[in-house]
């Protein structure tokens, strides 16, 4: 039996705190999109496995999740960081993989919280 939306997101959510970048492309359909609205759409599991990889290289994330729906085939959540940034995801969970996801973040704060430079205009 398929794991249903939620479930899917429950093990995003565990792999993504473990930063493990190989147990969330798992999660993936090979074909899928995932858009961060503040970065271009990566496309394809391997695509977004590397992402997965850069970004937990790059900074210690963490994913505190203060809401978490499901409504047929898509898994919603609104989450916060240790830190204090707030963002929310939508998955859209198709015979047990995520096809699609996209997330709503704020980059700014995000670089200024890790550190990390700033993008040049």
């Amino acid at each position: 039996m398929k794991p249903m939306p939620k479930q899917v997101l429950e093990q995003f959510i565990a792999a993504f705190n473990r930063a493990d970048a190989d147990a969330l492309a798992a999660l993936y359909a090979e074909d899928a999109v995932n858009h961060q609205v503040a970065e271009e759409p990566v496309r394809g599991r391997a695509a977004i496995r590397r992402m997965f990889a850069d970004s937990f290289a790059t900074a210690k994330m963490t994913c505190l999740v203060e809401n978490l729906f499901a409504d047929g085939e898509w898994a919603i959540m609104e989450w916060r960081d240790p830190l204090g940034l707030r963002g929310c995801g939508f998955f859209h969970v198709v015979d047990g993989k995520i096809v699609f996801q996209r997330g709503y973040w704020d980059k700014l704060t995000f670089l200024r919280q890790h550190g990390l430079p700033l993008p040049e205009k």
